[in-house]
């Protein structure tokens, strides 16, 4: 598996698309953070905390899901929740320009508590109102 120290999954992406096993996500389309810029890359996580996060956040209609996918290609630590922002990697986040093959949804899972949701995304606009975007270089 073109994985490297990172080690073995399973691995997770949240989003609102609505997906089927052997899909692919791949990076090129609007991200769905800061000023929505075409992303460089796509991202996936070994936590399932970090995935729902990744649905609940997500830009679109619909609710949030997660699947469990595997890389298609090398990856590497995301630096918007490592050393460049936070020391190590505690969410495990990766991301990788070759896409992501979905296996399947987890259906088994539970957001956080609305209060705890609007505390996020009052965050995520303070920090565009900052001008700080996400790494995608």
């Amino acid at each position: 598996m073109p994985f490297g120290a990172q080690g073995s999954g399973p691995f997770y992406h949240g989003t609102k698309a609505e997906l089927k096993p052997g899909d692919l996500l791949q990076p090129g389309y609007g991200s769905n953070f800061g000023e929505r810029r075409k992303a460089n890359y796509i991202y996936l996580t070994a936590t399932l905390d970090a995935a729902i996060w990744g649905a609940e956040l997500a830009v679109g209609e619909g609710p949030g899901r997660i699947y469990r996918v595997e890389p298609t290609g090398p990856v590497e630590d995301d630096p918007n929740l490592t050393d460049k922002r936070f020391p190590g990697n505690p969410t495990r986040s990766y991301r990788t320009r070759q896409p992501l093959r979905v296996v399947d949804e987890v259906l088994d899972w539970e957001g956080p508590s609305p209060e705890v949701l609007h505390e996020m995304h009052d965050h995520l606009e303070e920090l565009k109102r900052l001008g700080i975007e996400a790494i995608n270089d």
